[in-house]
């Protein structure tokens, strides 16, 4: 019974089919929890993953981090690590309340109150796991091994209790306040976003662009500020004006007397004030016009105004209503007056603090409403009023005013709410803050502690974010999250914050088992002051699901309340975690938040930040535009290892974008995993071929240690280099530089090991021969197999289940390749020598083929020399090597009939120098141009000597190797003509001449290989195996001249020996063939000559029941 199982062709092998067949025998075997079990004890590997919602279906995006994060834990648990892998699921927040906005019909808080919060929250509950099975379905089906059954979620009462503690631990180190802050505000949604999520949804825009005037108060000129503003909406809220200290102001007065102040570099920007120019050119005021005088901006501060609206007028008339100054003001756009409401703009808000117009945490003019219509004292035609689409109304009302001074449109990006796709507008919130401005230090200083790939993400973008940090905004005046843990009294006076459960229930007399507000809002905590004072409620707010995302270090493992001792000593912080390069101001960056806050160190050691996976057209991939093939129809039509190589072999690992393409993912099936299935299919095939033929099992440990082909020790060489390559990328997080390597890999297997070799494993050389080259083979696919798990973990399974059956202990064997150790390179096996000939051989016979190519001389047809030279005269070895072990490699490659080697490549080229610009350029500067034209005079001597040395002194200045270009161009030797022989220059260096002529015993040749190419697709069509012999009979065609005819008798009388050698046998005219012999195929088919003849491939016949044979 043979040793291995059989197996089918590639053209037949389904990659997905069988990839299913592998997923079923993981879950029948309980494989990945026996991989846990197996590595329970080992050192721990700590990763943390981070949340998706489960209320949408996985994309791209998710696979690719779930790719990358499934191959680095796999090489982990390879490397010796036990590695937990619990996957978990983000359950609050605004996607999930969206939804049941949308389902319910919800506009706003009436709604909910109506509804009733605790019916409200129960509907999010319902729907927050909705795809979880089809999620688990689809992140199982792409190889990604992770724990679904343990999973965390931020919903479990164990998780929500752990945020609690997170948020006391952080009030008690005075990190916590509550204040305003300017926010993204959504009001379809009735909630602040964070900058990272108003950052999700940018459009271009149409919007109202206004100057209008601001009369000065007392002003003897009559003048009048102008401030341009592209949201007419907040000028009801107005209360100062801001120009920059350092501009020049001009009072500038308009034909009809009216005086105008705008900044003097922005005269252009009022209507008609000045004449049109090309260029920047100086100012010119249009006829009529005319600068009174000009001030510094910081002449002005402090200057009163008369209020476009006096809605705030009487509350406010004592700070507001006057000129400030800061720097923020720029001169490249408005008229350098920009109208300040602090309400609705986060420097404005800045601004009226440091000027004293409103106090930190006290009155704050604010007349728009959560839903985002105006509301008193703002009054008619406005209030009640979207504030967008009151824009019309205000500006009408301005003009009627006469302060309209322009009423335009400007295009710009603008953005809006990523759930609901409306406008937001930027708006003052309270809400509790994280104070991230005095821990700013701290988090840069942590950050340095943390590895980044790329290394730039983490140097600049992620860096420049925390130095740039402001505080945190991490409460939402929403429903369904984890509920802000602060009870505080009527008169706010009294304020307890609650750290636990217990503490609640103690506190209230209260048995809890769910704290989701519906269920902890009624809670009342008695005062501490006496019962005479009224009890504590707790604030409506809930936690912003940021916050309880950088918490999931912690509530995962209900820290601290359980595993304190585990979570202190082994799971914190994690090795590894990897997210998309959004998220550096968002999980990431919550992470570090958090975890510099509450223990001063970096929540993570390892971070793999991969780039954005975008539509093949290169925009936003959308569900609604259908621009982009669904996950699972890929999965489906290609197999999850090739979606997954495609993704990770790509610049989206380098925190690149990648445009998807369909097309990617099946190149990579035809190209990488086609070739290596055939390589293990030849393999398979020739082991069963060995032994049927000798009776024996394969045995690949039984070599002949007498003599090791160069190919065989060059391939062992090449995979040890590769576990060391791998193995040392790999554990620095480089997937970018691995995958390429291992692909290339995979080609030098199929493309020089498996093709150079065919003979030898066919068993043309003997048994021996044949059994030695399998045994390498074997040992190459096994290595390769085991290095590649975690990268593509059905296909090597797949394989290694057959190739574990050649292995005598083979019941001793890990039944699984995800069991086995990563493979140690065979130091004794790295031949730097054979590698660097063998990938020159490569070269070499890249050349020729495309001199032929150039030439149309075919492969079929011998050519008689070939000259191998090279400009390094250093190379014997190579020389050596290929004059020796890798000549026959060369011939069958390339159908020479002779190969020289040549150290003097001045016999075939002609050289010189050219300057490196790029190098010199710099250094050089004007004498540039005079060394240029020296190095470029370089006498042939001059470039060989240097070539040797290195080292060249040109015009005072010491040149060396990389300051000098050397280029080789082809010199036909004397006597021939380019038709007679012609030349190919590699860039490491390599010439290959080859001779063109053809005489008649290089075109018998010729035929005779193609007549023995046309048998061998003939014996392939009708499935014959290498040892299955055969007769060949031939006729030729009636219409084939005399000629014809003797040159192919002549060829078929010259080529016997290399018949019998490659088709086992010589063929013979048909008229030969006995009448009894049984036909197994017959075919006519032209050959390049002209001749048309018909070739049958009979089961063996006996000579002398053919008669006299072909002599």
């Amino acid at each position: 019974m043979p040793t291995v199982e059989e197996v089918v062709e590639g053209k037949d092998y389904n990659f997905p089919a069988e990839e299913e067949a592998i997923l079923r025998f993981w879950k029948e075997n309980n494989t990945f929890e026996e991989q846990l079990k197996r590595s329970e004890g080992r050192p721990e590997y700590v990763f943390y993953d981070g949340p998706p919602f489960a209320t949408g279906l996985p994309h791209y995006g998710h696979i690719l981090a779930g790719t990358i994060k499934d191959v680095v834990t796999r090489f982990a648990c390879s490397t010796g690590h036990h590695v937990s892998r619990r996957f978990g699921w983000d359950c609050h927040g605004l996607p999930v309340e969206h939804e049941i906005d949308k389902k319910l019909g919800i506009t706003g808080k009436g709604d909910v109150l109506k509804l009733g919060i605790d019916k409200y929250n129960e509907e999010c509950r319902s729907i927050v796991m909705r795809y979880s099975k089809e999620w688990e379905k689809t992140i199982s089906r792409t190889g990604r091994w992770i724990d679904f059954e343990n999973d965390y979620k931020t919903l479990d009462p164990k998780f929500m209790e752990s945020v609690w503690w997170v948020f006391k631990t952080l009030w008690e180190k005075d990190l916590v306040y509550k204040g305003f802050k300017v926010m993204p505000y959504s009001t379809a949604c009735n909630t602040p976003l964070s900058n990272f999520e108003a950052g999700l949804d940018y459009r271009d825009v149409s919007d109202p662009a206004v100057m209008v005037s601001f009369p000065i108060v007392g002003c003897n000129l009559g003048a009048s500020l102008v401030a341009w503003t592209t949201t007419p909406w907040t000028l009801p809220a107005n209360l100062a004006l801001c120009v920059n200290p350092n501009f020049n102001y001009a009072y500038v007065k308009n034909p009809a007397g009216k005086v105008f102040v705008v900044a003097d570099a922005r005269l252009g920007s009022i209507p008609g004030a000045t004449v049109k120019q090309k260029g920047n050119q100086n100012t010119i005021l249009t006829e009529g016009w005319e600068v009174l005088k000009k001030v510094i901006g910081s002449e002005m501060k402090d200057i009163r105004y008369e209020p476009m609206f006096t809605f705030f007028t009487e509350l406010m008339r004592d700070t507001a209503f006057k000129v400030c100054c800061d720097d923020y003001v720029t001169g490249d756009s408005g008229t350098g007056v920009v109208h300040q409401a602090p309400a609705y703009g986060e420097d404005d808000y800045r601004i009226c603090i440091s000027n004293g117009i409103i106090i930190k945490g006290g009155l704050l003019p604010d007349p728009v409403d959560v839903n985002g219509c105006f509301i008193l004292p703002v009054t008619v035609p406005f209030s009640g009023k979207h504030v967008k689409t009151a824009d019309k109304d205000i500006i009408s009302a301005i003009k009627d005013k006469g302060r309209l001074i322009d009423n335009s449109r400007i295009v710009h990006s603008y953005p809006y709410c990523w759930r609901s796709h409306t406008p937001l507008i930027y708006k003052a919130v309270a809400s509790y803050f994280v104070k991230v401005d005095i821990i700013k230090s701290k988090l840069v200083k942590n950050n340095e502690k943390t590895h980044w790939v790329p290394s730039y993400v983490k140097e600049k973008r992620f860096r420049n974010w925390l130095e740039n940090a402001h505080d945190w905004a991490i409460s939402r005046n929403r429903y369904w999250g984890t509920p802000i843990p602060v009870w505080c009294s009527p008169d706010g006076e009294e304020i307890r914050v609650i750290g636990s459960i217990a503490e609640l229930q103690a506190a209230t007399g209260t048995k809890i088992s769910d704290i989701h507000r519906h269920l902890i809002d009624h809670l009342e905590i008695p005062s501490c002051r006496g019962p005479e004072y009224p009890p504590l409620k707790r604030v409506e707010d809930v936690f912003d699901c940021w916050f309880e995302s950088g918490s999931m270090p912690y509530a995962q493992h209900h820290y601290p309340f359980e595993n304190k001792t585990i979570f202190e000593r082994d799971v914190f912080p994690a090795d590894f975690i990897a997210e998309g390069l959004d998220q550096t101001r968002g999980w990431f960056y919550t992470l570090m938040v958090l975890s510099t806050a509450l223990f001063d160190r970096p929540a993570f050691r390892n971070l793999v930040c991969n780039g954005l996976v975008l539509a093949a057209d290169g925009k936003k991939m959308s569900k609604s535009l259908k621009n982009y093939p669904d996950p699972n129809e890929v999965l489906n039509q290609y197999g999850a290892d090739a979606l997954r190589l495609y993704l990770i072999n790509s610049p989206v690992v380098r925190a690149e974008p990648l445009r998807f393409k369909e097309t990617g993912v099946f190149s990579v099936l035809k190209d990488i995993f086609l070739p290596w299935y055939n390589a293990y299919r030849f393999f398979i095939q020739n082991v069963r071929r060995v032994e049927e033929t000798s009776g024996h099992h394969f045995n690949p440990f039984i070599l002949d240690q007498k003599a090791v082909n160069i190919l065989d020790r060059w391939i062992a060489s090449a995979t040890s280099s590769l576990v060391t390559f791998v193995k040392t990328e790999m554990c620095a997080y480089r997937l970018y530089t691995v995958v390429p390597r291992l692909v290339s890999f995979i080609g030098q297997l199929t493309n020089i090991y498996v093709r150079y070799s065919r003979s030898r494993l066919k068993g043309k050389f003997g048994e021996i021969e044949s059994r030695n080259a399998l045994a390498t083979l074997f040992e190459v696919l096994l290595v390769l197999c085991k290095t590649m798990a975690p990268f593509t973990p059905f296909f090597v399974e797949k394989l290694y289940q057959n190739l574990r059956h050649c292995l005598p202990d083979q019941g001793d064997m890990e039944p699984s390749i995800h069991f086995c150790k990563f493979p140690e390179a065979a130091e004794q096996a790295h031949d730097a020598r054979v590698e660097a000939s063998v990938n020159r051989i490569q070269t070499v016979i890249e050349l020729g083929r495309h001199i032929r190519e150039r030439n149309s001389r075919p492969l079929k047809t011998p050519l008689k020399r070939m000259t191998v030279a090279h400009v390094d005269g250093r190379v014997e070895i190579f020389f050596f090597d290929l004059s020796g072990e890798l000549q026959s490699y060369v011939f069958e490659e390339l159908n020479v009939r002779q190969l020289n080697v040549c150290a003097d490549p001045m016999q075939y080229a002609t050289i010189k120098a050219e300057p490196n610009y790029g190098v010199l350029g710099k250094r050089l500067g004007k004498a540039m141009g005079p060394v240029s034209k020296a190095i470029k005079d370089m006498s042939q001597d001059d470039i060989l000597k240097f070539q040797k040395t290195g080292l060249l002194n040109l015009m005072e200045h010491s040149l060396a190797a990389e300051d000098i270009i050397i280029k080789h161009e082809f010199r036909i030797p004397q006597g021939c003509s380019k038709v007679d022989i012609d030349a190919e220059l590699g860039e490491d260096g390599i010439i290959v001449v080859i001779e063109l002529g053809v005489d008649q015993l290089l075109v018998d040749a010729g035929s005779a290989r193609e007549f023995v190419s046309r048998v061998q697709k003939m014996r392939k069509s009708c499935g014959l195996r290498t040892s299955d012999e055969v007769s060949i009979f031939y006729e030729l065609s009636e219409t084939v001249d005399s000629v014809t005819q003797a040159s192919f008798a002549r060829m078929l009388l010259k080529e016997q020996s290399y018949f019998q050698e490659s088709i086992g046998c010589v063929p013979q005219p048909t008229k030969m063939k006995p009448d009894r012999a049984e036909v197994i195929l017959s075919e006519t088919c032209s050959l390049a000559d002209g001749a048309q003849v018909n070739i049958t491939l009979t089961c063996p016949v006996n000579l002398q029941d053919m008669g006299a044979p072909l002599s």
